[in-house]
């Protein structure tokens, strides 16, 4: 009977496997990017009952790319993370309302700086039950807003679990939605 013998090696730390695949620019990438943790980003979800009972949402565009997204932002310090998501509201859409404490979701998407590179960042999102909007705000003139049915909504974002939260969160009962 043959018995097999296996000797079993320590895996290279991060910083070796860095130092070996130096030669190699791909694998160099794509261990640097694995080091990489998401940003973490925060969100509201702006919607509004309409008479008829029906779910909208507002969509706003980025400054940078004109995309469709929500009002995002970074966490702030001093500001537990649904009130830094309500800020961000106010400041990209002039919106005040009640904001959930606790999120609906999350969704991940590449942020891109201005040096070009990309990393994920994670975002929490808050419904935002809208209930009224400022005729200034300071982001007025560097945005887009409308209000779109959650389906439609979906169908414009980008991000593909963005698309999963709006779709589901239009087939929430309202009570459910924060």
């Amino acid at each position: 009977m043959h018995k097999h013998h296996q000797t079993s090696r320590p895996l290279p730390s991060p910083r070796s496997a860095l130092k070996t695949a130096s030669k190699r620019p791909n694998l160099k990438k794509l261990l640097r990017k694995a080091q990489v943790k998401p940003l973490k980003q925060v969100a509201a979800l702006p919607f509004r009952v309409g008479s008829d009972g029906r779910i909208e949402v507002l969509l706003i565009t980025s400054r940078d790319t004109g995309r469709w997204i929500i009002p995002k932002g970074w966490p702030m310090t001093g500001r537990k993370a649904h009130q830094a998501a309500e800020r961000e509201a106010f400041e990209e859409a002039g919106l005040e309302g009640q904001i959930a404490a606790s999120p609906v979701g999350r969704y991940q998407y590449q942020k891109r700086f201005d040096h070009g590179r990309a990393f994920p960042c994670m975002v929490r999102v808050y419904p935002l039950r809208v209930e009224a909007q400022h005729a200034r705000w300071p982001e007025q003139d560097q945005r887009t807003l409308q209000w779109f049915p959650p389906e439609e909504a979906a169908r414009l974002v980008h991000e593909d679990e963005l698309q999963e939260l709006l779709a589901g969160f239009g087939a929430r009962p309202v009570d459910e939605r924060g």
